[in-house]
């Protein structure tokens, strides 16, 4: 039974754990803890799932497959871990081609996908807490929603743990043990060396610290959160308010219904701010304001709500966008599994079964989008708005 260490207890980690595991290895999972790590990726309240990839085949596949995958979950874990509320696109202008609404609503209406076409007075009438008269085109697509991201990662662990991994949330890896181009194991913070046939980095925004090599095509980025807490959050409860994007690609602002404790969370897609992962995670001042000026337009009424917190999402974005997964092409026994880029929770149900897929070589329709490339051209998957 091959070995393999897996360094990194996210979304990421987890599911490849678990199909690792069910495949017939040896898994350990290492992590500093706590789970789910309070500065990861894979922690908070909500995270958006929606095929709407405006014409990438493949991501709208794969999307779908995940889409059906959460339902699987929701029935197996015996918990609503994912909340299939729809996922309403906005718009201010109307959709045009070539454009990533448009696009997507094109595409998917043509895969046979039953979305509901918006306009200014249905946006009113549907929903009221909308500003209407700003918002004039888009469409609601019902087989979409958002995921409880903390929760599933606290239910994956459990998974994991009942399959048969272990799962280590005190330990700290700082390097490698390597011999002729070889990764044989780890080194831990404390000095501890652990030997493995196979090493996994699943370490999200932590990976090119850990792998200086791959700080060229990806690094870490900050993207605002604001949380809100509106008087009556029932107001703002899906499906009557559902998740939601609103001129995504001019604003990079979306956002979610009130989750159990009535707390809204509205989060930005955009170009972000390059840091560390040491620096803090408070919103500066300009991006308040865009915040506020933006919710003004939008959705008024919480405008009016307190900002019960706010903070700065840690993306691990490559350079094109897309998921990086696959062997290291110079040092024989690691895989790298990160590069989430802002979209990847939403494949949890199939991350999994796509990094053992890269693990074993298998060929894919996946495995070349994904795999170890040189920097190029940006996709459109990484072509964030520019300014409002």
């Amino acid at each position: 039974m091959e070995s393999v260490l897996i360094v990194g207890a996210g979304m990421f980690g987890l599911t490849t754990a678990i199909e690792l595991r069910r495949r017939g290895y040896s898994v350990t999972v290492l992590d500093p803890g706590p789970l789910p790590h309070p500065l990861a990726a894979s922690n908070d309240t909500s995270r958006m799932v929606r095929m709407d990839y405006g014409d990438d085949a493949l991501y709208v596949e794969l999307a779908g497959k995940a889409i059906e995958g959460w339902r699987v979950w929701n029935q197996q874990s015996g918990r609503t871990l994912y909340h299939e509320d729809g996922f309403l696109m906005a718009c201010s202008q109307p959709m045009a081609p070539g454009e990533f609404e448009h696009d997507s609503y094109q595409y998917l209406s043509k895969q046979g996908y039953d979305l509901q076409r918006m306009d200014s007075g249905r946006i009113k009438q549907q929903y009221p807490l909308w500003n209407g008269d700003r918002y004039k085109d888009g469409y609601l697509n019902p087989a979409a929603g958002w995921a409880e991201a903390a929760n599933t990662v606290i239910w994956l662990a459990e998974e994991a743990q009942a399959s048969g991994v272990e799962l280590r949330l005190d330990t700290q890896v700082s390097g490698f043990i390597e011999a002729d181009n070889r990764i044989t194991g780890v080194i831990t913070s404390g000095g501890y060396r652990e030997s493995a046939e196979l090493v996994v980095v699943a370490a999200g925004a932590w990976t090119a610290a850990l792998l200086p090599d791959l700080a060229e095509v990806m690094q870490p980025v900050g993207q605002p959160i604001v949380y809100l807490q509106p008087v009556d959050p029932d107001l703002y409860r899906g499906p009557q308010f559902p998740p939601w994007a609103a001129d995504i690609p001019r604003t990079g602002w979306y956002g979610f219904p009130a989750n159990r404790d009535g707390i809204v969370k509205i989060s930005n897609h955009g170009p972000g701010r390059p840091m560390t992962t040491e620096e803090p995670r408070d919103l500066n001042a300009a991006e308040v304001s865009r915040f506020n000026s933006f919710i003004k337009d939008t959705i008024p009424s919480l405008a009016e709500a307190p900002i019960v917190n706010s903070r700065l999402c840690l993306y691990c974005d490559t350079w094109d966008g897309n998921f990086w997964i696959g062997h290291h092409p110079n040092k024989g026994g690691l895989v790298v599994a990160a590069g989430g880029s802002g979209h990847g929770f939403k494949f949890a149900p199939v991350m999994g079964g796509l990094i053992a897929d890269a693990i074993e070589k298998v060929d894919t329709p996946y495995a070349e989008r994904f795999a170890w490339r040189p920097k190029g051209e940006a996709t459109a998957e990484a072509i964030r708005y520019t300014g409002e």
